[in-house]
């Protein structure tokens, strides 16, 4: 069970500066990682023939038909997730997004030998790491520095 201390005295240093700037250490992180998600569905949007051919690539059925819910569902997780608005859905619907992003377009494994560490790899390592940032926003919540937490206020 996690108590926001660390377990050893020498490394207790931390705690402190964790815990008094925790608001903003969340905005910050989940600016960083809304971010990616914003910022990909949109240009997945200004450029939908290039994001159909590559689910035409990666055999999609209806590629035409799923590119815009692919590219939509990135803008509304990285808008939640930058505004703090319904942040713990936000990370869940990240989460499962992602499981389905690896499962469909980064099977780096279905390359050649030759070819395994290419960007595939890359990519299905950055959401590896994308599911474990949506796991802690998940988690910690938004903070004090969300839409959240003013609307917590008006109830």
């Amino acid at each position: 069970m996690a108590t926001g201390n660390s377990t050893h005295p020498y490394l207790s240093y931390t705690d402190g500066i964790a815990t008094s700037s925790a608001d903003i250490l969340l905005l910050i992180g989940r600016i960083l990682l809304g971010w990616l998600f914003f910022k990909a569905g949109i240009d997945k949007l200004m450029s939908m023939a290039g994001f159909v051919g590559y689910l035409t690539n990666l055999k999609v059925p209806n590629p035409g038909f799923w590119a815009w819910p692919g590219a939509i569902a990135e803008v509304v997780i990285g808008a939640a997730l930058i505004l703090g608005l319904a942040t713990r859905y936000a990370a869940l619907f990240a989460f499962v997004y992602l499981i389905i992003t690896i499962a469909l377009a980064h099977r780096y494994w279905e390359y050649p030998a030759g070819q395994q560490l290419n960007a595939q790899f890359a990519h299905f390592l950055k959401n590896l790491a994308l599911m474990g940032g949506s796991l802690a926003v998940f988690v910690t919540g938004a903070g004090r520095f969300s839409l959240d937490a003013i609307l917590a206020k008006r109830r």
